[in-house]
């Protein structure tokens, strides 16, 4: 019985080692840079039917919202330091 297990662990062994060496589907250009586009996807997305073409305006509405923001932030600061209370809503100043 300890032959027969120990004979499976040892074929089990085998074929996992086996597998692990197998071709992975890469090409490395270099140590740690082994990205290549999957077959028919173009190596370059822009211009191709995979960009997602974003739109300018909705890139930029986070940069905006945190420059409404710290606007807000540098009232309130400034009231605070001027008056020692804290207020936050901004249209109240």
């Amino acid at each position: 019985m300890k032959n027969k297990i120990l004979s499976i662990a040892v074929l089990l062994t085998a074929s996992v080692s086996f597998t692990a060496q197998a071709y992975d589907g890469t090409n490395c250009k270099e140590p740690g840079n082994c990205w290549e586009p999957k077959p028919g996807y173009p190596a370059k997305v822009a211009g191709s039917k995979y960009d997602p073409k974003h739109d300018s305006n909705e890139l930029n509405k986070q940069s905006v919202s945190i420059k409404e923001m710290e606007a807000r932030n540098k009232q309130r600061s400034a009231h605070f330091n001027k008056t020692g209370t804290f207020v936050y809503d901004v249209d109240e100043l």
